[in-house]
């Protein structure tokens, strides 16, 4: 594990990555999803795809890469994209999961992998809609004690810049960034997803000319049983673009 410092609107980031196959004769970075971190994407990936060398990212507020900051999704591009400048990667290949999704297609590389990737909205249930109302409605009287009796466990244990990170990025509607995207793009999708629907993966290959979808067996995190069909599927169309 490493650590690079960058600078970015004034304020320093120290990222966290790794590297593998130092020897590969083109790069391919890795994104995680929200929550989530470099090792996930690490255990998936690392013993496939010998011919690229493999740069594994913590997204700063997550795995060992610490922000204090409160981040946009373009926030998040800029600061990988001067991270890769900086520390010499090339653009030929990022796979991104989930959130890492919308950071790897504002990146726009040579070959975008979007893993069950987020950037569709979709329709909350009647359920959660009248929590979300009920929320705003009471927020103004109870501060971070609202906010705690209503959010998940896990936006409980987000510190408030990351909360409001998490705000900031979770309804976003990235279909017209998919509908502008010119690159070849390859995505999966778990069949059994409910973070991100099936419908959103058919929604955005809808929205992509350059696109190729496959659905595969799993949930969220579909790609740890099915890495090896993607790696294969990386490896072929990176050779045809």
């Amino acid at each position: 594990m490493a650590l690079k410092e960058i600078v970015y609107k004034e304020k320093k980031f120290n990222i966290s990555y790794e590297i593998d196959n130092l020897k590969g004769r083109a790069d391919i970075i890795f994104l995680h999803g929200w929550g989530s971190n470099k090792e996930v994407m690490k255990s998936a990936f690392k013993n496939s795809l010998k011919n690229f060398r493999h740069i594994y990212i913590d997204m700063p507020g997550f795995g060992k890469s610490p922000n204090n900051e409160v981040l946009k999704t373009k926030d998040y591009a800029n600061i990988i994209e001067l991270f890769l400048k900086e520390s010499g990667f090339k653009k030929d290949i990022i796979v991104g999961h989930s959130f890492g999704g919308k950071v790897a297609t504002l990146l726009n590389p040579k070959l975008l992998v979007l893993l069950s990737s987020a950037g569709i909205l979709e329709k909350k249930p009647l359920k959660v809609r009248a929590k979300i109302t009920l929320f705003k409605l009471l927020k103004p009287f109870g501060g971070k004690k609202i906010r705690d009796f209503f959010v998940s466990k896990d936006a409980k244990r987000m510190s408030e810049n990351m909360y409001e990170t998490f705000k900031n990025v979770v309804d976003e509607d990235f279909s017209s960034f998919f509908e502008k995207y010119m690159g070849e793009v390859l995505i999966f999708w778990g069949e059994e997803d409910r973070a991100t629907s099936l419908k959103s993966g058919e929604k955005i290959a809808s929205l992509i000319r350059k696109s190729s979808f496959y659905p595969l067996k799993g949930d969220h995190y579909f790609f740890l049983q099915n890495s090896d069909f993607i790696s294969k599927m990386i490896e072929d169309s990176y050779e045809n673009v």
